[in-house]
């Protein structure tokens, strides 16, 4: 059956280091997939490699039709939310945006697991993200 966000909880979906160590409280975690993105190495961070003249790479997502990016959803219940969000934004400051978007558990399926999955992104511009 399709998780709608009005249930009352966040979901979050990790693509890069959050899918082995999500680093905060969670009720549920599903396997699956997103639509329309790929994953790309294109964001450049100082924070924990590299430096502010040669930035180091982490994984950002960049919209493609046609494309996916498997991770995994984490499901949030309302009495986590508030740590676990205030976590989310101090690990992935460098990501500027955030998108909601259907996950989805089975490739055979077009009903999405969950409609709304909170996704961190960075900028498209590619000069921004250095």
């Amino acid at each position: 059956r399709e998780r709608e966000r009005e249930d009352m909880v966040t979901w979050v979906f990790g693509y890069g280091s959050l899918i082995w160590k999500a680093g905060f409280r969670y009720d549920e975690r599903l396997v699956g997939f997103i639509q329309g993105y790929r994953r790309v190495f294109y964001q450049g961070s100082t924070d924990h490699r590299g430096t502010p003249a040669f930035p180091g790479r982490t994984v950002t997502l960049e919209a493609f039709p046609g494309e996916v990016c498997w991770g995994v959803a984490y499901r949030i219940s309302e009495e986590d939310e508030k740590i676990a969000l205030e976590y989310l934004e101090v690990r992935e400051k460098q990501y500027d945006m955030k998108v909601y978007l259907d996950f989805f558990t089975d490739p055979t399926s077009a009903i999405p697991a969950v409609s709304g999955v909170m996704v961190y992104v960075a900028s498209p511009d590619k000069d921004l993200n250095k």
